[in-house]
């Protein structure tokens, strides 16, 4: 992942996609731990191998001379700061840990979370401009008057929308994702639309922007990353997109279009084992289901590869993923 310059001169500590500038030299570092394991060579000398993240990358580590000591002293999820050498071993980067370098669990207040928590590769501004344009192609004015109340009169809301991840870890969790899934979503149903005229276009691509809206109040970005709130661990976004949007049609005396917004909102998980709590019932439901959860698996797909081909360039398979349900190819080699 590359950053942008100004981010690199705000922290000290290099990240870890800057590594591969720092092979053979002494680095210190500010990681997140992803996982740990306490070994035994052949020989019986104890070692830990440990997992390190950050918002760029992971990095293999391994600690010959502290393990025990370093294995009780951190926990999976923990910011520590590490001092050791970069090395490459077997085509990878690692970092040997010190000799006299403790693992020192860092409290919230002694890091930034920018270091772990990502951003949309797409700027903010591209993503902003691409859906004040699809707002601006809305004929019907009833939906369109609806729009603008959500996302240029009413600052707070369009705030959090534009900021908030659209996941926790599944798919497009990280800043600005919400609005990047959206407006991805909407751009695809625009062109289903296209294909078969006879939809409603301005319902689809409304409800598009909105069906995911109530994760605005999911989730939230601390020096833990992204946690989800305790509105959207008891009511979820379903509800509460339903609550925001009639709000707003009422708030607008908007008669007319709520129904069938409303149910695209409530159904676009297409099944009740799902989350939503009914079935999608007009055409225009049913594609929005089916596009949404396209954009969301794409989205999964390639953070798998990208992370897994990171991590290892000739890895063919990736691991098991359970929200796919399957390995994934990373790499197609012809037969033959």
């Amino acid at each position: 992942m590359k950053l942008p310059k100004e981010l690199i001169e705000k922290f000290k500590e290099p990240f870890i996609s800057e590594l591969e500038n720092y092979i053979n030299s002494d680095v210190e570092l500010i990681v997140k731990v992803k996982s740990k394991r306490l070994l035994e060579n052949k020989n019986g000398k104890k070692y830990l191998l440990i997992t390190f993240e950050d918002k760029t990358g992971i990095l293999r580590a391994i600690d010959w001379f502290n393990a025990e000591k370093n294995n009780s002293k951190v926990d999976v999820g923990n910011v520590v700061r590490v001092n050791g050498k970069i090395v490459l071993y077997d085509g990878r980067l690692q970092l040997n840990v010190h000799q006299d370098s403790d693992l020192i669990v860092l409290n919230e207040n002694e890091y930034s979370y920018e270091r772990f928590v990502s951003e949309s590769k797409i700027p903010v501004d591209e993503i902003i401009s691409k859906l004040f344009e699809i707002i601006e192609s809305i004929r019907n004015k009833k939906l369109k008057q609806l729009l603008e109340e959500i996302f240029k009169n009413d600052k707070e809301l369009f705030n959090k929308f534009k900021n908030s991840p659209a996941g926790l870890k599944v798919h497009h969790n990280y800043i600005g994702g919400l609005a990047e899934h959206s407006i991805t979503v909407a751009k695809m149903c625009d062109n289903v639309a296209k294909i078969y005229p006879w939809l409603d276009r301005d319902i689809l691509i409304t409800g598009a922007l909105l069906h995911d809206i109530g994760k605005i109040y999911d989730y939230e970005i601390n020096s833990k990353g992204i946690e989800i709130t305790q509105t959207g661990e008891l009511i979820g976004h379903i509800v509460m997109g339903y609550e925001i949007v009639n709000e707003k049609i009422k708030k607008l005396n908007l008669r007319g279009i709520s129904e069938k917004l409303l149910h695209m909102i409530l159904s676009h998980h297409g099944e009740l084992e799902w989350g939503s709590p009914i079935l999608p019932k007009t055409p225009e439901a049913f594609v929005l289901h089916m596009i949404e959860n396209l954009d969301s698996k794409l989205n999964r797909i390639q953070n798998i590869k990208e992370k897994e081909l990171e991590t290892n360039p000739n890895k063919k398979w990736s691991d098991f993923d359970p929200n796919l349900g399957r390995r994934l190819l990373l790499k197609h080699t012809e037969r033959g």
